[in-house]
């Protein structure tokens, strides 16, 4: 499995439009074969940044959502939005501590 973490940093005029897309898309993207796990986060500091949170079967499962017509017209949508280049980090778990 790959967990994925992609920062997005959003012109503040710009903030509401993107929750208004990202709620429009969760279900599907969700949906989107090999998608185990969406989530949203919000800076808590900086309410312009924004990170996704997502758990993929393996890469080719990513990549095939990366080049689905479902992604090219999220981002088209998102990507005129940001006020800083996004960076993104795909990531193996290593140890995982959930209740002790």
């Amino acid at each position: 499995m790959i967990k994925r973490i992609v920062k997005l940093g959003f012109k503040p005029e710009h903030i509401e439009d993107f929750k208004a897309i990202f709620e429009n898309s969760k279900l599907k993207i969700r949906g989107f074969e090999g998608c185990q796990y969406l989530e949203l986060w919000q800076g808590k500091e900086d309410p312009s940044i924004f990170f996704t949170y997502s758990y993929w079967d393996n890469e080719k499962a990513l990549n095939n959502y990366r080049h689905s017509p479902l992604f090219k017209e999220t981002w088209a949508k998102t990507k005129v939005l940001f006020n800083k280049k996004p960076e993104a980090w795909s990531v193996n778990s290593l140890d995982e501590v959930k209740d002790i």
